[in-house]
């Protein structure tokens, strides 16, 4: 009778660094990245797919935009990994406290506990698959990444909240909480130096992905910057759209408007070049600048008498996989940078990179720039 009275008890943690104290250190942490996280993540979103009301309000500069938010998202994202599990490492003995609920205010706690903990853990789980392009589940990943998001935000402000009376109680090593706490200093600044160590780690040996003056750095990382052909990292093959072999004589841009006309490689290749320098920077986290040369999507839509508030629709030759069709907003179709680029670093594209045409644009994610075009359609 004892042994089963004493499994049905709750269990008891007698660790010193299981308080307040210390989830409050490592939530001042984590709550910044989050946040980070969250609002780059929302303007990655909004960008992929902007709603009616911002289809031609996405601004085409500055050029590296995309590249620094999209970097500090992935960066943010894996930087919490070690936050999130101290955090949880702190905190979990409380998941057994008795009995269960003790006030209304506690029943709120406990409220945003199972969507908090379940929908973060989810988040950098899935987010960290998507870094590497491996996808084990059944679902969409954009859209339930995204929805499951705002329902971390939403928690995570509901136990924020909450709990805010012990926060504040636990700011600092000189808040009214801490300073009845018993004495283990020593041991609490050696598990947070371990854990800010480990945070920084990770970001160090990731983040050169993006930023690419600490590239040599970048061993975790699941893509370097520099590889790929013609020096620049490739997500979708030519094989893997299915694209087939392309060849330029047969080859046909189509520019459809008042006045459509269609082009062959050579009439497209003959027409006024122009250069860019601009980043490839894509949803995964890695971007690099490289040097376009092409023809302005301008001048193009100039000829196709398209009136200056259109918007364009850019098709792809692919036959399958997702992003075979963009739009362009006002912005990004009559910016000077904005080209249907037929060279990448002095080279003609390599199949891969979208021979014979693709799109690069400035200030756009990766998956938007689209390659081997067949046809711009301009909108009204």
């Amino acid at each position: 009778m004892d042994i089963m009275r004493s499994r049905l008890l709750p269990p008891r943690f007698s660790g010193g660094l299981h308080d307040a104290r210390t989830a409050t250190v490592i939530g001042r942490w984590l709550g910044p990245a989050f946040a980070v996280c969250f609002v780059t993540g929302l303007i990655s979103h909004l960008m992929q797919h902007p709603p009616g009301w911002l289809a031609d309000g996405v601004p085409s500069r500055p050029v590296w935009g995309y590249r620094l938010t999209q970097g500090l998202h992935v960066a943010s994202g894996i930087a919490a990994i070690p936050l999130l599990t101290a955090k949880l490492w702190a905190v979990y003995p409380r998941l057994f406290t008795w009995p269960p609920v003790r006030s209304v205010r506690h029943a709120l706690e406990r409220l945003s506990v199972a969507p908090l903990v379940a929908g973060a853990v989810f988040e950098v789980a899935t987010g960290l698959l998507n870094i590497a392009q491996w996808y084990p589940w059944p679902f969409s990943f954009v859209p339930v990444h995204y929805a499951v998001a705002w329902l971390v935000t939403g928690a995570l402000i509901l136990h924020i909240a909450v709990k805010a009376p012990e926060i504040r109680d636990h700011w600092t090593r000189r808040s009214p909480g801490t300073l009845a706490l018993p004495a283990d200093g020593t041991d609490r600044r050696s598990l947070l130096t371990a854990v800010a160590a480990a945070t920084g780690a990770v970001t160090l040996t990731t983040v050169g992905q993006s930023f690419t003056p600490l590239k040599d750095l970048a061993l975790l990382a699941p893509r370097s910057p520099d590889h790929g052909p013609q020096g620049l990292p490739v997500n979708r093959t030519a094989a893997a759209a299915a694209v087939g072999t392309i060849r330029p004589e047969r080859y046909r841009l189509t520019v459809t408007g008042p006045r459509s006309f269609t082009l062959t490689l050579d009439e497209l290749r003959a027409l006024p070049r122009h250069e860019a320098r601009l980043p490839i920077a894509c949803v995964e986290g890695w971007s690099k600048t490289a040097h376009w040369t092409g023809v302005r999507v301008a001048d193009l839509l100039e000829r196709a008498g398209a009136p200056a508030h259109a918007r364009v629709r850019v098709v792809s030759l692919q036959t399958r996989g997702g992003y075979r069709v963009s739009e362009l907003g006002r912005e990004h179709a009559r910016d000077p940078l904005t080209l249907l680029a037929l060279t990448l670093n002095g080279e003609e594209l390599s199949p891969d990179h979208g021979y014979p045409v693709r799109l690069i644009a400035p200030n756009r994610p990766g998956a938007l720039q689209t390659k081997w075009v067949g046809r711009l359609e301009v909108l009204s």
